[in-house]
């Protein structure tokens, strides 16, 4: 027999023995497919979530309609049984709620405060995560979050949903374009699919495909915070514990503020506090000087970086001179002053002559 033709034969032979096997010999890839199934799901992890409605700070309108959509679930019975919206409704179990606005003015907050209320653990599931260089991959990452949803009974939360609601493209010329087609048709089949709590947030709510904007039930827009609502951001983002001088003022901040985010906020009372504790000991505290210079400074980044609201709204984007009368700075902060305006008259003195 000719060198080779032994092991040929031998291969013939053993694939024959495999088409003689039972079903439960044969191996199959039903197994590795579903390894794969939970492997994936296994990327979505179920979170407790940290806030409450009660902690949310926005507008009132902003509010009313956070409880509107959350009264179709606080009261889905008598909604969809006793007045007969299922008649009208046959997919009421599902409920999407669109956050669309500004950066830093909530939404993340406000998914995760509306999980806390309905006593449901959050999915939280950024773009980047579900995303794959590989074909098909994206569209079943997608399916396995759904899954995962609805085997935990947690809320799902897309953050940077345009990336993922955004229009379908009509000339598609390359595979990759074809595979974002897939993922957005594939979004819509599950959405229409889930029957738990989907919500999304968004910066760039314009670029949604109008199938998903049919889909989703309440589309809350997210404020910039009206001076009422900057007062109790100032009073929810200082900590007590923060030491602070007296002149610092509740008012007088939250007129500071305007066009500010509560992301803004944030940032500015933890710029203000690294500035203060720098200091020696009687002078490590925040004082209205470090908050109103960094209230400054972030105006400044949203002139320079380019922010959408700030781009629309020229005649805002100046950057707002605060201005504090000596009178109302505390002693230590009012010794500096005088100081440095010393400074300032010797040095014109001197120059005079």
């Amino acid at each position: 027999m000719p060198t080779g033709w032994e092991k040929v034969i031998r291969t013939k032979e053993t694939k024959s023995t495999n088409l003689n096997k039972s079903p439960e010999q044969t191996p199959t890839n039903n197994s590795s497919d579903k390894t794969t199934e939970i492997n994936r799901m296994e990327m979505f992890i179920p979170e407790e979530p940290q806030r409450s409605l009660d902690d949310l700070i926005v507008p009132s309108t902003v509010k009313n309609r956070i409880d509107t959509a959350l009264n179709r679930i606080k009261y889905h019975d008598i909604l969809y049984y006793q007045w007969n919206l299922k008649s009208i409704d046959p997919r009421g179990k599902r409920t999407a709620i669109n956050l669309f606005g500004l950066p830093g003015t909530g939404k993340t907050f406000c998914a995760e405060a509306i999980a806390h209320f309905l006593n449901k653990k959050i999915i939280k599931v950024n773009y980047a995560e579900i995303e794959s260089k590989y074909v098909g991959e994206t569209p079943k990452n997608i399916t396995a979050a759904f899954n995962k949803a609805q085997e935990t009974d947690s809320v799902l939360f897309f953050d940077e949903a345009d990336s993922i609601l955004g229009k379908r493209l009509t000339n598609v010329t390359q595979s990759s374009d074809h595979g974002v087609n897939v993922s957005r048709s594939v979004m819509l089949l599950q959405l229409d699919k889930f029957d738990g709590v989907v919500i999304f947030a968004t910066n760039l709510a314009k670029n949604y495909d109008g199938a998903f904007v049919r889909r989703i039930l309440a589309h809350i827009e997210f404020e910039l915070p009206d001076k009422e609502c900057r007062i109790k951001l100032w009073e929810y983002l200082l900590p007590k514990e923060i030491p602070t001088t007296e002149d610092i003022s509740l008012e007088l901040l939250g007129n500071e503020s305007e066009d500010l985010t509560g992301g803004d906020i944030l940032n500015v009372v933890i710029s203000a506090a690294s500035r203060a504790v720098m200091r020696e000991a009687k002078a490590q505290k925040v004082s209205l000087f470090d908050l109103a210079e960094e209230i400054k400074f972030v105006r400044e980044a949203k002139t320079k970086i380019g922010s959408p609201h700030y781009k629309n709204n020229p005649q805002k984007a100046k950057v707002k001179e605060t201005i504090i009368n000596p009178g109302d700075l505390s002693p230590e902060l009012r010794d500096r002053y005088d100081e440095a305006i010393s400074k300032i008259d010797e040095s014109e003195s001197n120059f005079q002559k």
